[in-house]
């Protein structure tokens, strides 16, 4: 069963040989492991089930210097480090309307050059064309978070305006996107805190959920499946994600959510992909308890389908070598690896 083959399946609720796993380890966390090994392909034939392709637009457009780029969108980024998503210097949308602002090209020159090649190395592997930021962050950036929440109750006709144009960009980007032999459309748009939405159900709802649901349903309307990742506590809305139709969602935040609990309720309606947390578990256990973790995991969450195992975010630099190692290890054993 090909990497390709097992996360379909999973996704379709259905057994695999092995629970499927998106792992994807950084550069430097790499080298940690490669110096551990004495092997720079410590991990091969663990190569990730699921492969972004194509281009990050409109999430990266210019790099300005060492620490500044552009996105499409025109908002200036700050990075801490280089590879972060980095801050928004200054919000372009000082006042609630749209009056100057042009929003950018869906279609700039090459902008999926290359793509078929990306695929063609990756014949066996699930593929996700990525769309981050995609509709409250994308607002926010350009008009700042607290000025956007508070536009969503004192200026909703604005706020109707900017996620509307925001969703007609995203849906031509889709549309071209699928015209490619892509598995899966992986939406990015963070809505969860540690307790509950940031903007609560109501105006997830009202603001929200329609523009996602048109997304969502013009990617399936290629038979391509649909990823949302969201951080933080939504399981408030996790029945509106199955009634949208979403097939999987992504980390399923175990910090703030009880994953186990969610599989019973909601796991023959939507995948789940993450588990692994890396708030506490990575960083924090004990080698013991992770390896117990991880275990019941992929015995109780992935039985039946309906799982990718994988961390719950970019593998970060505070996570122990000895931990890094137990998730290489367990991961390997399921498939006979050494």
């Amino acid at each position: 069963m090909t990497p390709k083959d097992r996360v379909a399946r999973a996704v379709a609720h259905q057994e695999t040989d092995i629970c499927p796993y998106d792992l994807g380890f950084g550069p430097e966390l790499r080298q940690r492991l490669v110096e551990f090994a004495g092997d720079d392909h410590f991990d091969r034939g663990l190569e990730s089930h699921m492969v972004s392709v194509g281009p990050a637009y409109p999430e990266t457009n210019q790099r300005l210097d060492a620490s500044h780029y552009t996105d499409a969108y025109g908002v200036i980024w700050q990075e801490s480090f280089p590879g972060e998503i980095g801050m928004v210097r200054d919000p372009i949308l000082k006042e609630p309307s749209l009056e100057g602002y042009q929003f950018p090209s869906t279609r700039p020159t090459g902008l999926f050059e290359g793509m078929s090649d990306a695929i063609a190395q990756h014949p066996d592997t699930y593929l996700t064309w990525d769309i981050g930021f995609s509709l409250y962050e994308r607002a926010w950036s350009l008009r700042g978070i607290e000025e956007f929440l508070l536009d969503m109750i004192e200026h909703p006709r604005f706020a109707d305006e900017l996620l509307d144009r925001i969703c007609e960009v995203n849906l031509d980007l889709i549309a071209q996107a699928c015209q490619f032999p892509i598995d899966c459309v992986r939406f990015g748009d963070d809505w969860g805190a540690q307790q509950g939405l940031i903007m609560g159900p109501d105006l997830w709802r009202r603001f929200i959920k329609p523009r996602f649901a048109r997304m969502v349903q013009k990617a399936k309307s290629s038979g391509k499946s649909t990823f949302l990742h969201s951080d933080g506590d939504i399981q408030q809305i996790i029945p509106d994600l199955i009634d949208i139709g979403l097939d999987i969602l992504n980390p399923v935040q175990p910090d703030v959510m009880d994953i186990y609990a969610l599989k019973r309720e909601y796991g023959s309606d939507i995948a789940f992909h993450g588990g692994v947390s890396v708030q506490h578990l990575l960083p924090e256990s004990t080698p013991h308890a992770l390896r117990a973790e991880i275990r019941r995991l992929l015995r109780d969450i992935g039985s039946g389908g309906g799982f990718i195992i994988a961390p719950t975010h970019s593998l970060a630099r505070d996570i122990p070598l000895g931990n890094l190692i137990v998730l290489v290890e367990e991961i390997a054993h399921q498939q006979g690896g050494e």
